[in-house]
């Protein structure tokens, strides 16, 4: 069992960069570029930094971050992009929640139907 969180996938607006964990490789590539896109659009839109995270239970975390006194982070609008994009794109994260319990987990797919 992970004991920690396991990232998938992050942007930074300071960076300019997207980064997909090694490890999810083999996800369908239109499911890789839906990642990158949501995730670089969410850093254009508010800054500073997201990554996308499962916990040890397999729930997908948003976590998002920037530097301290960073003047063109929108906190409000990082909370309700988040929600829109958690509405949004509701069957891509819980299809992924499933693939991390599955592959990464060990879980039986049919225990959590």
């Amino acid at each position: 069992m992970y004991q920690d969180k396991v990232v998938l996938c992050g942007a930074s607006a300071y960076e300019k960069l997207f980064y997909l964990n090694p490890d999810f490789e083999n996800l369908p590539k239109d499911v890789k570029d839906r990642l990158k896109i949501i995730c670089v659009f969410f850093t254009e839109k508010v800054g500073g930094r997201l990554m996308l995270e499962f916990d040890e239970e397999g729930t997908l975390l948003f976590n998002v971050s920037a530097n301290e006194g960073d003047p063109a982070f929108d906190e409000i609008g990082s909370a309700l992009e988040i929600k829109k994009i958690r509405n949004e794109e509701q069957e891509l994260w819980e299809s992924l929640e499933l693939y991390f319990k599955v592959f990464f987990l060990g879980l039986d797919p049919e225990a959590e139907a």
